[in-house]
């Protein structure tokens, strides 16, 4: 069995089922209730910074952790990246908590979190919590984000360049991001230009063929049967009302909550209501626990 971290505040490499390090970042001690926190893809555990920290000043162990080809984690030999993989490095850090984690997954996050309760482990989590993702998506919103991660194969001169890109980017944006907090995502290469912190061997097979996992992906929905919170951005271009709907339809014991506000960067760009809405579910949960014990 896998062992992570049980201290108050550490971060670890943690081997893979294939040995491949992930760095795994845990906030409270093994014994608190456990929210494990899956980023989207290109994302870093860093995604969840502000949401993990106030979160685990109210109690909850948090887990966060960089997915395989992803920040600090290991890249696959060849680059011969594939779902399952990811799925396992998923399923791997649930089990190695001491209380069954509470999923908070962002894009592919959710989405491996989908076919885990669903398919493959239904006792992996005691609830998900879906950030502005759902079985089928919006092919346009999803190009967009792939045009940005496939824009710059030669990397930046500097952090104010990559900080230029990224407000053009995300516009709706007041802040640019600094030098501190570009660091984490970005490498110097032997050239002195700064790449992205991703493996760009992800883009290939694993995203390419990406559609073809929404068959999958929506009979996975169909059958998860542990509590469920939906936060879509109101602004997102990736989640719409018609995929909404029809996720409702999948799984009609789930809970919407939109965010006006926010794209599909729903952590970022509306973190205090996000988290707030986190800790409001959980709490409901916790109180459901509490009416169960004493009715049983």
């Amino acid at each position: 069995m896998v062992s992570i971290p049980t201290t108050e505040k550490s971060v670890a490499q943690v081997s893979a089922v294939d040995g491949l390090p992930l760095a795994v970042e845990t906030r409270q001690p093994s014994g608190h209730p456990t929210l494990l926190f899956a980023h989207g893809f290109g994302q870093t555990r860093g995604a969840w910074r502000g949401t993990a920290e106030a979160l685990a000043a109210e109690g909850f162990r948090c887990v966060t952790f960089d997915a395989r080809g992803h920040g600090e984690s290991g890249h696959v030999a060849g680059g011969d990246y594939h779902m399952e993989q990811f799925i396992g490095d998923l399923r791997l850090l649930a089990h190695a908590e001491l209380h069954k984690p509470i999923l908070v997954g962002a894009s592919m996050g959710g989405l491996l979190g989908l076919v885990i309760a669903g398919e493959i482990d239904p006792g992996a989590f005691r609830a998900l919590v879906l950030v502005d993702i759902t079985p089928r998506w919006e092919t346009k919103g999803v190009e967009r984000i792939l045009a940005f991660m496939q824009a710059h194969p030669d990397g930046f001169a500097s952090y104010a360049q990559a900080g230029e890109e990224i407000a053009k980017y995300l516009p709706h944006r007041a802040e640019r991001k600094t030098e501190d907090q570009l660091r984490p995502l970005l490498r110097e290469g032997a050239d002195g230009r700064l790449r992205w912190h991703w493996d760009p061997a992800l883009l290939n097979g694993l995203v390419r063929e990406s559609e073809r996992y929404q068959p999958r992906l929506m009979a996975a929905a169909s059958k998860v049967r542990v509590p469920v919170l939906l936060l879509s951005g109101g602004r997102s271009d990736v989640v719409s009302r018609e995929t909404v709907d029809e996720f409702l339809q999948l799984v009609p014991h789930a809970e919407h909550v939109e965010l006006p506000r926010a794209t599909h960067m729903v952590a970022g760009d509306a973190n205090d209501v996000f988290t707030r809405e986190i800790a409001r579910f959980v709490g409901k949960l916790s109180s459901t626990d509490r009416s169960d014990a004493v009715t049983a």
